[in-house]
């Protein structure tokens, strides 16, 4: 199928789906010590948020949905900075061992990558709600490539209005990897405020986790 039969076309939510499911996982992965609430409460508040974001969407209940997935990400946001603030508690005291501060340290900053990966999913451009009814991304937090380059053949026209194309829930995933491994954006320069401020954020997190740890964990070896 060409990207041009895509137009108009609802854009798939099931990789963000994944994500968070993804989320959800690496948070069992942690050490008790180091997740928020009792066993279990995470994982059962996002799946059932989950379940009703996609009862709304179905009902085309477009608002309901967007505050369930506002509420997703709040949730997954606060499992996130427990589990580092808990993490550099360790570190400041020493209680953690080389091994397990490397394993938490690496869950934590996977973490990092999607949910971050899911704000900017969810907040760019109003969100997948809005950019679906587009006929072209033109406009929005983040510079992509196709919003810049010409099409083959299309004089002034960019790819993206030539061939109706939007971002989808993996292209966020890209900027918020290359966020955590370069500190900074790569391909797609950021234009606004909110995302600034954001990928400020995630970078002291995935500093944090990454040369903090790392070095706790060198240094007790």
């Amino acid at each position: 199928m060409s990207a041009q039969a895509d137009i108009g076309r609802p854009e798939p939510r099931w990789p963000a789906i994944v994500a968070a499911f993804a989320s959800v996982a690496l948070h069992f992965a942690l050490p008790p010590e180091l997740r928020i609430g009792p066993p279990g409460a995470l994982a059962l508040i996002v799946v059932t948020l989950i379940l009703a974001t996609q009862v709304t969407r179905w009902r085309g209940m477009h608002g309901a949905n967007q505050v369930l997935g506002y509420g997703i990400l709040l949730v997954l946001t606060g499992g996130l900075v427990f589990g580092v603030g808990a993490l550099l508690n360790a570190l400041l005291h020493g209680t953690e061992k080389a091994p397990a501060l490397l394993k938490s340290g690496t869950v934590l900053w996977a973490t990092n990558v999607i949910v971050f990966a899911l704000w900017y999913w969810r907040l760019d451009a109003g969100g997948p709600n809005q950019r679906e009814r587009l006929d072209a991304h033109t406009k929005g937090a983040f510079l992509f490539p196709q919003m810049t380059f010409a099409a083959p053949n299309g004089g002034d026209v960019t790819i993206a209005e030539q061939e109706g194309w939007r971002p989808h829930f993996v292209d966020y995933l890209f900027v918020a990897f290359n966020t955590s491994t370069a500190f900074s954006p790569t391909d797609a320069p950021v234009l606004s405020k909110w995302a600034k401020v954001a990928m400020m954020l995630q970078a002291i997190i995935s500093f944090t986790t990454v040369v903090l740890v790392a070095a706790r964990a060198v240094n007790i070896l």
